[in-house]
């Protein structure tokens, strides 16, 4: 299966996600891992899953993904797509954050709905990977669950 990641990354750590996820798709066929600035609309020809992540601020994905998402990626009708983020976790933080979290929502999801919305076929709920600070590191554990995770989508 040909696979491919594109990312964005503030600190590092979403980078770290993508990085992992693209190592073992590769042991499944062929996969190619993208930071987001570097990305063409041309990658995409003969790619049979496509896995797109960023962190999340403010709610939502980057400026630098919106502008990906929204001007360079083209139609992609019947394409098999996935996200991820990477978040704060809900439960490490006080009743105000935990609010305000789920009302603005985070990264992937919203990556997924613009995805399906060019004509992308979702093949699983967005996923999200904790980091334990604004800049990370990521969580203990993170990186095999992402593993975990894209292995059950191939």
């Amino acid at each position: 299966m040909k696979t491919l990641v594109v990312y964005d990354s503030a600190y590092g750590n979403t980078a770290k996600v993508a990085e992992a996820i693209g190592r073992v798709a590769g042991e499944k066929g062929e996969a190619k891992v993208v930071l987001i600035k570097d990305a063409t609309p041309d990658m995409l020809e003969g790619v049979e899953l496509l896995v797109v992540g960023s962190p999340t601020q403010g709610g939502t994905f980057t400026k630098t993904m919106q502008g990906y998402l929204t001007q360079q990626l083209p139609i992609i009708k019947g394409l098999r797509v996935a996200a991820f983020d990477t978040r704060f976790a809900e439960k490490e933080h006080g009743f105000g954050l935990k609010i305000l979290m789920k009302v603005i929502g985070y990264a992937g999801p919203k990556i997924l709905s613009v995805l399906s919305a060019k004509g992308g076929k979702k093949v699983a709920d967005a996923e999200g990977f904790i980091v334990t600070d604004k800049e990370g590191p990521l969580a203990e554990g993170e990186l095999e669950r992402a593993e975990a995770w894209i292995r059950s989508l191939i």
